[in-house]
């Protein structure tokens, strides 16, 4: 049973969440958007290249296979196609 952080949460931490957020109200990135924000789409990004991922589907696959995980791993929306 793991009881600390994931590595990629750990990971994440290090990155400056203040400052992405303010980029993104300056460019107004998250204005027409539901359930995925960008913070969302950059972690996705980010784990895409952390576990070599090919493709869009690739991404999304594997990312619904750790559902469970994702809420710890920083994900807040719904990962969908």
């Amino acid at each position: 049973m793991n009881l600390g952080q994931t590595v990629f949460s750990q990971l994440i931490e290090h990155l400056p969440h203040k400052e992405f957020q303010k980029c993104v109200a300056r460019y107004r990135g998250d204005h027409y958007l539901k359930s995925f924000s960008c913070w969302d789409q950059f972690l996705a990004m980010g784990f895409a290249q952390l576990t070599y991922r090919e493709s869009l589907r690739d991404i999304e696959a594997c990312l619904r296979s750790m559902q469970s995980k994702l809420y710890h791993m920083g994900f807040r929306g719904k990962v969908s196609r």
